[in-house]
């Protein structure tokens, strides 16, 4: 831990104009091995010497990325030294810093509510009742396998055989109590295919200095904030057409054009095409193009903390064919690239997302901040706590 005497915010090491090339600099290897300190000392309980390392994190400008992390670490720690009234303004200070997003912004509204009460604070912070909102539950029942703290919990599934808590969701969902959805458990994994697939063109655009070599699957500045700057005529344009429901479209241009080229997040063997553009459909364009726009704006901050379960149902087929076919299992009918208007809207569905919680487990602050801006965008999303059965009772939903 000798290393965090060195000046972190030095130029020297690493001289160049773009801020995304940052990464390979000196300063950046110092940052990270430090922060790794971090942890050792709270593992140990060395609150102290943890608050001076975090204190000289924040006071240099590497990494800003985790200043957010930074942050609420310190909070933490000041709150176990007992320091809960320097924990508050660390929190509120954090707050004004336009680089810290997402979850950890959640996570320091959340403490500036808890300490914030009076006598501390008699003033109501202008985040308190989106804070409140409340967010949907349903709890099904399970049969436990395990009932042991530390390890996941399994269970028997609706269907007899071993699960665990999101395969056990999945069959809920599936029946008729659940709704009938088909779903798949990928956390991020669909969105961030989805997010490639969509914006192919933009990931790819002819930028300076992002892709330095022949076997990149993603440019440099994807996981920065240079990257919605550098782009962002092409980012809105790709945008409008995604709410403009055209993203069956998209989908079947780069399907056809690039697939089995890698790229970063994007999975070509886990879904069909049909299968994707079915999902697409009934996301609807304006909860798509809301997706798109979060990791187009912060891909780093929101490609995780996603909610496990994707869900989706189709509601109507104007061809009158059946609601299931051989290729996706979702609908009988081929979405193909068209002009015709008519034809572009070849059904109307639903989704629904949901974060899936075992007996033991609760919602993290990037999981929670996911939910409430997801609920903003107008999608559907909810939160399924699967809780032990009692040995005399079935599966029912309480």
């Amino acid at each position: 831990l000798a290393i965090k005497d060195r000046k972190l915010d030095s130029d020297n090491d690493f001289d160049h104009g773009d801020a995304f090339l940052d990464r390979f600099s000196a300063r950046w290897v110092y940052t990270t091995v430090v922060t790794l300190g971090v942890s050792v000392l709270e593992r140990d309980h060395r609150y102290n010497e943890a608050v001076e390392l975090l204190k000289l994190l924040l006071s240099q400008c590497c990494c800003p990325g985790r200043r957010g992390y930074w942050t609420v670490r310190l909070c933490m720690n000041l709150e176990h030294l007992g320091h809960k009234e320097e924990s508050l303004q660390v929190a509120e200070v954090g707050l004004q810093d336009l680089r810290i997003r997402n979850g950890d912004r959640v996570a320091l509204q959340r403490r500036v509510l808890r300490l914030g009460k009076p006598p501390r604070r008699w003033r109501k912070p202008p985040y308190a009742d989106a804070m409140g909102k409340q967010i949907k539950e349903v709890c099904i029942r399970g049969r436990p396998l395990n009932c042991i703290m530390g390890m996941r919990s399994r269970f028997y599934g609706y269907d007899g055989n071993q699960c665990n808590v999101e395969e056990l969701a999945l069959q809920f969902y599936a029946g008729e109590e659940g709704g009938e959805w088909q779903g798949v458990h990928s956390e991020g994994g669909i969105w961030m295919t989805l997010f490639g697939l969509l914006m192919w063109d933009v990931l790819f655009a002819d930028v300076p200095n992002v892709f330095l070599t022949p076997f990149q699957t993603s440019p440099l500045d994807l996981n920065t904030d240079a990257f919605y700057p550098a782009r962002e005529g092409a980012i809105e344009q790709q945008l409008n057409r995604i709410y403009n429901e055209e993203a069956a479209q998209l989908l079947a241009v780069v399907w056809s054009k690039w697939y089995g080229t890698l790229c970063k997040g994007v999975n070509w063997e886990r879904h069909s095409l049909t299968e994707l553009q079915v999902i697409a459909s009934c996301i609807g364009g304006p909860g798509l193009a809301a997706v798109c726009r979060l990791l187009s704006e912060d891909h780093a901050g929101w490609t995780s903390g996603m909610p496990d379960l994707l869900l989706w149902r189709v509601i109507s087929n104007p061809h009158g064919t059946s609601s299931i076919c051989s290729s996706c299992h979702c609908c009988g009918a081929d979405l193909i690239p068209t002009n015709n208007e008519s034809e572009k809207k070849l059904m109307k569905g639903e989704s629904k997302l949901v974060e899936v919680k075992g007996p033991r487990d609760r919602l993290s602050e990037k999981q929670r901040a996911w939910i409430l801006i997801l609920m903003d965008a107008g999608i559907s999303v909810e939160v399924c706590k699967v809780i032990d059965q009692p040995k005399t009772n079935s599966n029912i939903l309480s």
